[in-house]
């Protein structure tokens, strides 16, 4: 391996922050070229991943332990002593589960900083804290132990937090706090998990950890105790508590509408199309194989939040005046089939909440900043006093168009392919070769409910996306439209690129499954089994 291939991973993940270090110092005129050059650099950096990647690694140095094959490996690994009295490493790799987010998130932080070309406020504030949010993005998606994680996970926190309270709208602070407060409940959580797993096992290796051998000191550690309860799925609870509340799913949503009303359009695509996908990355990082039994024991209780978002998303989406706040409440609905693709615990779910949380990326990513190109010219997102935009800005609308039905699931663009993947394997969890069937934790009737309920769901997005269209690009033109401009060219230089992967991942869905995860999910399911 060479110096570069060696070090990729690294460089990639600190060199959002070494760019956050020069615009502190750099000329007010420059801030912005430089922290778009930056942003830039890093999507290169994870571009490059792609030339060393085997894409199946019988002898890679790093796999999921006690699986045979080589399937699912981590790869590229680098473990260097941290803090050696604790046992804490850094470790960070990548595998099929991780790249596709790595790349999806330096790909939006690029078009999210173009998009932050017009922020004119504290402008050398808010781009280091930008690009030191990106570290602790990717920090979080290379991360192989649990301690780094935890760190990674809190240390994005943080920068997302003054972005919305300083450079938000109007309600910016009560905002920031709802959302810090919520994600930091949350990682209480996390933390006591991550304690107690060291306790038991003495390691913070995500991978061992999911070995049999780290998972039979876990289970009698936990039996030791004699609490009076089940350790590990209070464990289990605990984390998934964590991670739902990121994703977000219902009951635990209620900090996201007002974090996206109240942030900056760039921050919102971030916030959708980047921060969300970290819950939904901890959920098949850690809370499932670290915690199997305990998953597959309470897959009904995963199923029914996942179920529930589905519905109670799209309903609340349905109910909303505001543009924004209903693009909020979809990115619930749509978070609501990552959970339940996780909780069916099939080859088919798994990989479609895994493209779910990539399409639902690029389309959440477009249409906040949809939403951001008209309330810059119309100063408002009421969706009662738009209509007629069609006929004002006819390649806007047309944008706009193929977001919309991509996001309501049309068959040849993204969003298809992640919710037919989903509902498939959610059918396909009540067969008697089923994991969830064959060891007793499930009967049929009980997987066909869920699965049923879940595909009124992809109803009611068509239903309120094409409301939503009718109200604001349809009927008659109104006259304080007349003069707002088309798109800009940097506008465009957004919308294009979303526009083409939001295409070409309905088109050619096989090259994520097969290029990315499908090694990686194979993987999983031998952990389940």
């Amino acid at each position: 391996m060479t110096w570069l291939t060696e070090h990729l991973l690294t460089l990639m993940l600190f060199l959002p922050a070494v760019g956050a270090a020069v615009v502190m110092v750099a000329p007010r005129h420059r801030i912005k070229p430089i922290a778009l050059g930056f942003a830039i650099a890093t999507f290169v950096l994870s571009l490059l991943i792609l030339i060393p990647f085997n894409w199946h690694a019988p002898s890679a140095t790093y796999a999921y332990a006690g699986i045979d094959g080589g399937n699912g490996v981590v790869q590229m690994v680098t473990a260097i002593p941290w803090i050696e009295s604790f046992n804490v490493f850094y470790r960070i790799g990548i595998d099929g589960l991780s790249l596709p987010l790595i790349i999806l998130s330096t790909f939006i932080c690029v078009l999210a900083a173009v998009a932050s070309w017009n922020i004119n406020t504290m402008t050398r504030g808010y781009m280091a804290l930008f690009l030191f949010l990106e570290t602790g993005i990717l920090g979080v998606f290379l991360s192989l132990d649990f301690f780094l994680f935890y760190v990674f996970f809190e240390v994005s926190l943080l920068p997302m937090y003054f972005l919305i309270g300083i450079w938000g709208g109007p309600r910016k602070e009560y905002a920031a706090i709802k959302f810090f407060l919520y994600t930091l409940f949350g990682s209480i959580g996390l933390l006591i998990v991550l304690i107690g797993v060291y306790l038991a096992t003495g390691t913070f290796d995500l991978i061992a950890l999911s070995g049999p051998a780290m998972q039979a000191k876990l289970s009698a550690w936990a039996g030791g105790l004699n609490l009076g309860f089940d350790v590990i799925k209070a464990f289990f609870i605990l984390v998934m508590i964590g991670f739902l509340i990121k994703v977000p799913a219902v009951p635990f949503h209620t900090w996201l509408p007002d974090a996206h009303v109240e942030a900056p359009t760039p921050m919102s695509m971030i916030l959708a199309a980047i921060l969300l996908k970290m819950g939904g990355y901890g959920i098949f990082r850690v809370a499932y194989p670290l915690f199997p039994e305990a998953a597959k024991a309470l897959w009904w209780v995963v199923a029914i939040v996942g179920v529930v978002s589905i519905i109670y998303g799209a309903l609340c989406a349905m109910a909303q005046t505001d543009f924004k706040r209903l693009v909020a409440y979809s990115s619930v609905s749509h978070m609501g089939l990552v959970v339940l693709g996780a909780a069916m615990m099939t080859t088919a779910a798994t990989n479609g909440a895994l493209f779910m949380m990539v399409a639902h990326g690029i389309t959440s990513a477009m249409l906040f900043f949809i939403v951001g190109v008209v309330y810059e010219r119309a100063h408002h997102r009421e969706l009662r006093r738009f209509g007629g935009l069609a006929t004002t800005m006819p390649i806007y609308t047309g944008f706009s168009t193929v977001c919309v039905f991509a996001n309501l699931g049309l068959p040849g663009l993204c969003g298809f392919v992640g919710e037919v993947m989903v509902l498939i394997g959610s059918f396909a969890a009540a067969a008697s070769t089923s994991i969830l069937i064959s060891e007793g934790h499930a009967q049929p009737w009980q997987v066909y409910t869920l699965a049923v309920i879940a595909c009124f769901g992809v109803i009611l997005t068509a239903g309120y996306m094409l409301w939503t269209m009718q109200r604001v690009f349809f009927g008659p033109e109104k006259p304080e439209h007349q003069s707002f401009p088309e798109v800009t060219g940097r506008e465009m230089t957004v919308l294009v690129p979303l526009t083409v992967m939001a295409i070409l991942l309905g088109i050619l869905p096989t090259l994520f499954f097969f290029v990315f995860t499908n090694d990686t999910v194979a993987a999983l399911m031998k952990l389940f089994s």
